[in-house]
């Protein structure tokens, strides 16, 4: 139990200290950072694993903030809780944080204070890991203003106009969105009386859905919906996405729009409201509208980093999809893209990284013939192509076929349709990548350059491989472990009050 508020509490802790760090020794801050910041994200994926095995057969694990613990079935203090989704969500969060920050060490020389950059890093990262640790709605919505505030310094983190101008519309829509969710969380607490989300859920069972109930829902959908860039609320993340640097590219298309977005909805409408036929109906409809419209955005990119954001959208769409349906195969089928999304895109934006540090440039049509020079990262970048595509036998292509598979089941063979329409139409995307960047001539002023440093590619190299290996998430003995224990919380529904308070 006491591992649970050590998620939050180390990065945040050593987020301080660096900042204490820089002032102190100016001149050595760098490589203790890197040093510092890497370590801290390797200690909370080792820990995420560990609480694979604490779990064990409980469904779920509570920690009582200063041992306020319930009264009567009656939560009376803040409390933490560590289930089989948001220790998913914590290997997914501590996974990427890690490659991006063991990125960083070479890709951040680019940029000045280094100390700054892995503070507000560590700082997200202590966020997104507090609101899918958080028993309650009102501290999941203060830890993610924490990661939200973080990610926007860090997307202006280079300070150039284009920076600063995707930093301020993505501050703006997160504003926008963090006021719709405080207006929910107000709205369900003057109906039920409880900000605790499992006495929210008792309250609910009871009385039923109120009209503020009802409004504030509309308000959770349209304030997560802007988290997680679902079209129509995604005009934030196309300037965002491009104009971070490459390891908060990853960072912010890998696990924040997962974490503040789909977690914080899949929560509110499984364990809180209970899914309804409505519910799946809103989700069908939104992860159809992002898995679309996102698509065909990207495929008349030539902005690199701008074609992957779009692509974003849209399979994140795949992800609300897949949930939306409800049904046991349906939601691990998108509880799995969600795994696969995370790393075949942070290797993606990895990739574009490692080609803006070599070339100088995001065109595509500036390119070509990468894969002479930079041969690493141009097989890598060739099997994330391959992954978000669908192509088997890399992850994407399991996760995507369950998902058409669970739609098929349910009788919804236009969304099946739709799914395979954008698998195809992402794949054309991507070869077109493929085409211009890597394969034809190399252009003249393009002939002195070299592979990325080795940190870099180290970092490219493992997601690679997990791009191959995270397949075996299908097998039966693998699955039980991660996804299983995730997919029963969702399908539970209401049980994790009971889970909770245990009553």
């Amino acid at each position: 139990m006491q591992i649970i508020p050590l998620f939050v509490a180390i990065p945040l802790g050593v987020g301080f200290f660096l900042c204490l760090l820089e002032s102190i020794i100016h001149q050595k801050a760098k490589r203790i950072c890197d040093l510092l910041g890497n370590l801290t994200c390797l200690f909370l994926l080792v820990a995420s694993l560990m609480a694979i095995e604490i779990i064990g057969d409980k469904s779920a694990i509570s920690y009582w903030v200063g041992r306020w613990e319930p009264i009567r079935g009656v939560a009376i203090g803040i409390n933490l809780v560590l289930d089989g989704l948001s220790n998913l969500l914590l290997i997914i969060i501590s996974l990427i944080a890690f490659m991006a920050a063991l990125f960083s060490i070479n890709y951040m020389e680019l940029y000045t204070a280094k100390p700054k950059y892995y503070a507000l890093f560590l700082l997200m990262v202590a966020g997104m890991n507090g609101v899918v640790l958080s028993g309650d709605i009102f501290n999941l919505f203060v830890f993610m203003e924490i990661a939200c505030v973080a990610s926007y310094a860090l997307v202006g983190f280079g300070c150039g106009s284009e920076e600063l101008e995707g930093s301020f519309k993505y501050m703006v829509l997160g504003w926008i969105s963090s006021l719709l969710v405080l207006f929910a969380v107000t709205l369900v607490y003057g109906n039920t009386g409880s900000l605790n989300m499992a006495n929210i859920s008792k309250a609910i069972a009871n009385s039923g859905l109120s009209a503020g109930l009802m409004f504030a829902l509309a308000l959770f959908i349209a304030g997560f919906g802007l988290k997680a860039g679902l079209v129509p609320f995604h005009a934030w993340l196309p300037d965002a996405h491009p104009a971070a640097p490459a390891p908060i590219s990853a960072m912010l298309s890998g696990v924040l729009i997962k974490a503040l977005g789909i977690y914080g909805l899949s929560r509110i409408f499984f364990n809180i409201i209970g899914f309804t036929p409505l519910c799946s109906v809103i989700f069908i409809i939104l992860g159809t509208l992002s898995m679309t419209v996102g698509v065909f955005l990207a495929v008349g990119q030539w902005d690199f980093k701008r074609l992957l954001a779009y692509h974003s959208i849209s399979q994140i769409g795949y992800v609300m999809l897949g949930v939306g349906l409800g049904t046991p195969l349906g939601i691990l089928g998108g509880l799995f893209h969600l795994v696969n999304h995370a790393v075949f895109k942070s290797l993606l934006f990895f990739n574009s990284g490692a080609v803006e540090y070599a070339t100088r440039t995001r065109q595509l049509k500036e390119m070509g013939g990468l894969s002479k020079k930079m041969t690493i990262t141009g097989c890598t970048c060739g099997i994330a192509s391959f992954s978000i595509a669908g192509i088997p036998p890399f992850n994407g292509f399991w996760s995507k076929l369950i998902i058409i598979t669970a739609c098929i089941q349910t009788g919804r063979y236009i969304c099946a349709s739709i799914a395979i329409l954008v698998a195809v139409l992402t794949l054309a995307s991507f070869l077109k990548v493929q085409k211009y960047a890597f394969f034809g001539k190399l252009p003249e002023r393009l002939k002195e350059i070299k592979e990325v440093p080795a940190f870099m590619c180290i970092s490219m190299i493992i997601l690679a491989v997990l791009c191959v290996g995270s397949g075996m998430l299908i097998l039966p003995c693998v699955r039980a472990a991660i996804l299983t224990p995730a997919v029963e919380v969702l399908r539970n529904g209401s049980k994790y009050t009971q889970i909770v308070l245990g009553n």
